[in-house]
Protein backbone atom coordinates (compact mmCIF):
# COMPACT_ATOMS: atom_id res chain seq x y z
CA UNK A 1 0.00 0.00 0.00
CA UNK A 2 1.38 3.16 -1.05
CA UNK A 3 0.74 6.73 0.18
CA UNK A 4 -1.76 7.88 -1.90
CA UNK A 5 -3.93 4.70 -0.72
CA UNK A 6 -3.31 5.41 2.93
CA UNK A 7 -4.24 8.69 2.69
CA UNK A 8 -7.66 8.27 0.87
CA UNK A 9 -8.99 5.45 2.71
CA UNK A 10 -8.30 7.33 5.91
CA UNK A 11 -10.15 9.88 4.08
CA UNK A 12 -12.74 8.01 3.86
CA UNK A 13 -13.00 6.31 7.21
CA UNK A 14 -13.38 9.56 8.54
CA UNK A 15 -15.90 10.85 6.73
CA UNK A 16 -17.83 7.38 7.24
CA UNK A 17 -16.96 8.04 11.22
CA UNK A 18 -19.05 11.53 10.89
CA UNK A 19 -21.78 10.07 9.06
CA UNK A 20 -22.56 7.45 11.65
CA UNK A 21 -21.87 9.92 14.58
CA UNK A 22 -25.03 11.75 12.64
CA UNK A 23 -27.54 8.86 12.32
CA UNK A 24 -29.15 7.38 14.92
CA UNK A 25 -31.01 3.92 15.35
CA UNK A 26 -33.95 4.04 17.49
CA UNK A 27 -34.18 0.41 17.24
CA UNK A 28 -37.53 -1.01 18.95
CA UNK A 29 -37.95 2.42 21.02
CA UNK A 30 -39.15 3.88 17.33
CA UNK A 31 -42.40 1.68 17.22
CA UNK A 32 -42.46 2.98 21.56
CA UNK A 33 -42.70 6.28 20.04
CA UNK A 34 -45.06 5.76 16.94
CA UNK A 35 -47.79 4.31 19.37
CA UNK A 36 -47.26 7.15 21.74
CA UNK A 37 -47.11 9.23 19.07
CA UNK A 38 -50.75 7.62 18.02
CA UNK A 39 -52.34 7.98 21.90
CA UNK A 40 -51.48 11.76 21.67
CA UNK A 41 -53.20 12.20 18.09
CA UNK A 42 -55.98 10.16 20.04
CA UNK A 43 -55.84 12.23 22.39
CA UNK A 44 -57.40 15.23 20.57
CA UNK A 45 -61.07 13.64 20.08
CA UNK A 46 -60.79 13.78 24.37
CA UNK A 47 -62.15 16.14 26.56
CA UNK A 48 -59.81 18.46 27.54
CA UNK A 49 -60.81 21.55 29.45
CA UNK A 50 -64.65 20.73 30.25
CA UNK A 51 -66.30 19.00 27.70
CA UNK A 52 -63.96 20.60 24.96
CA UNK A 53 -62.04 18.40 22.98
CA UNK A 54 -58.21 18.71 22.11
CA UNK A 55 -58.74 19.23 18.69
CA UNK A 56 -61.11 22.29 19.40
CA UNK A 57 -58.65 23.64 22.02
CA UNK A 58 -56.12 23.46 19.14
CA UNK A 59 -58.02 25.15 16.80
CA UNK A 60 -59.19 28.23 19.03
CA UNK A 61 -62.94 26.71 18.65
CA UNK A 62 -63.57 25.80 22.33
CA UNK A 63 -66.63 27.36 23.76
CA UNK A 64 -65.62 31.14 25.42
CA UNK A 65 -67.51 29.99 28.16
CA UNK A 66 -65.55 27.15 29.36
CA UNK A 67 -63.13 30.25 29.56
CA UNK A 68 -60.09 27.63 28.50
CA UNK A 69 -56.86 30.00 28.11
CA UNK A 70 -53.61 30.53 27.06
CA UNK A 71 -51.80 27.37 28.72
CA UNK A 72 -54.18 24.76 27.17
CA UNK A 73 -53.97 25.75 23.84
CA UNK A 74 -50.07 26.69 24.02
CA UNK A 75 -49.99 23.18 25.38
CA UNK A 76 -51.78 21.57 22.48
CA UNK A 77 -50.17 23.47 19.31
CA UNK A 78 -46.47 22.68 21.05
CA UNK A 79 -47.47 18.76 21.77
CA UNK A 80 -48.59 18.66 18.47
CA UNK A 81 -45.62 20.18 17.04
CA UNK A 82 -43.29 18.37 18.98
CA UNK A 83 -44.97 15.29 19.88
CA UNK A 84 -45.81 14.53 16.34
CA UNK A 85 -44.54 16.32 13.58
CA UNK A 86 -40.79 16.93 15.20
CA UNK A 87 -41.03 13.03 16.11
CA UNK A 88 -42.24 11.81 12.91
CA UNK A 89 -38.99 14.01 11.26
CA UNK A 90 -36.82 12.33 13.48
CA UNK A 91 -37.75 8.85 12.63
CA UNK A 92 -37.95 9.50 8.50
CA UNK A 93 -34.90 11.18 8.67
CA UNK A 94 -32.83 9.67 11.91
CA UNK A 95 -30.66 12.20 12.10
CA UNK A 96 -29.40 12.63 15.64
CA UNK A 97 -30.03 16.34 15.82
CA UNK A 98 -33.73 16.42 14.95
CA UNK A 99 -33.84 13.57 17.49
CA UNK A 100 -31.88 16.16 20.24
CA UNK A 101 -34.63 19.15 19.00
CA UNK A 102 -36.97 16.40 19.30
CA UNK A 103 -36.58 15.34 23.25
CA UNK A 104 -35.48 19.08 23.96
CA UNK A 105 -38.89 20.13 22.81
CA UNK A 106 -40.78 17.18 24.32
CA UNK A 107 -39.49 18.19 27.32
CA UNK A 108 -40.14 21.76 27.67
CA UNK A 109 -43.76 20.78 26.69
CA UNK A 110 -43.77 18.29 28.82
CA UNK A 111 -43.56 20.99 31.75
CA UNK A 112 -45.74 23.28 29.93
CA UNK A 113 -48.53 20.71 30.19
CA UNK A 114 -48.21 20.23 33.86
CA UNK A 115 -48.40 23.82 34.64
CA UNK A 116 -51.70 23.79 31.79
CA UNK A 117 -53.01 21.57 34.26
CA UNK A 118 -52.23 23.17 37.31
CA UNK A 119 -53.66 26.51 35.71
CA UNK A 120 -56.84 24.67 35.32
CA UNK A 121 -56.75 23.26 38.69
CA UNK A 122 -56.86 26.65 40.06
CA UNK A 123 -59.46 28.47 38.28
CA UNK A 124 -61.86 30.70 39.20
CA UNK A 125 -65.05 29.43 40.85
CA UNK A 126 -67.20 27.63 37.98
CA UNK A 127 -64.90 27.48 35.34
CA UNK A 128 -63.86 23.80 34.90
CA UNK A 129 -61.47 22.28 35.60
CA UNK A 130 -58.63 19.84 33.05
CA UNK A 131 -60.50 16.66 32.27
CA UNK A 132 -58.95 13.28 31.35
CA UNK A 133 -57.68 13.79 27.93
CA UNK A 134 -55.29 16.56 29.17
CA UNK A 135 -53.61 14.48 31.69
CA UNK A 136 -53.11 11.77 28.96
CA UNK A 137 -51.89 14.37 26.44
CA UNK A 138 -49.51 15.73 29.43
CA UNK A 139 -48.24 11.72 30.25
CA UNK A 140 -47.88 11.18 26.38
CA UNK A 141 -45.66 14.27 25.76
CA UNK A 142 -43.42 12.82 29.11
CA UNK A 143 -43.12 9.44 27.94
CA UNK A 144 -42.07 10.65 24.46
CA UNK A 145 -39.70 12.93 26.01
CA UNK A 146 -37.74 10.06 27.94
CA UNK A 147 -37.83 8.25 24.68
CA UNK A 148 -36.13 10.57 22.87
CA UNK A 149 -33.42 11.63 25.53
CA UNK A 150 -32.94 7.61 25.70
CA UNK A 151 -32.11 7.45 21.93
CA UNK A 152 -29.90 10.96 21.64
CA UNK A 153 -27.93 9.76 25.24
CA UNK A 154 -27.02 6.40 23.42
CA UNK A 155 -24.64 8.47 21.01
CA UNK A 156 -22.78 9.33 23.91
Amino acid sequence: MDQGEQQRFRTELSRAEREIGRVIDPGVRALVITGIMLVLVLTAVLPWVGDAPGWQILAGQADPALGVGLLPRLFSINSAIAGVLLGALALATRRWAIAWLAAMFCCVVTVEGVIAIWSRQTAEAGEPGPSFGLVIAVIAMGVLASQWLRIVWSRA
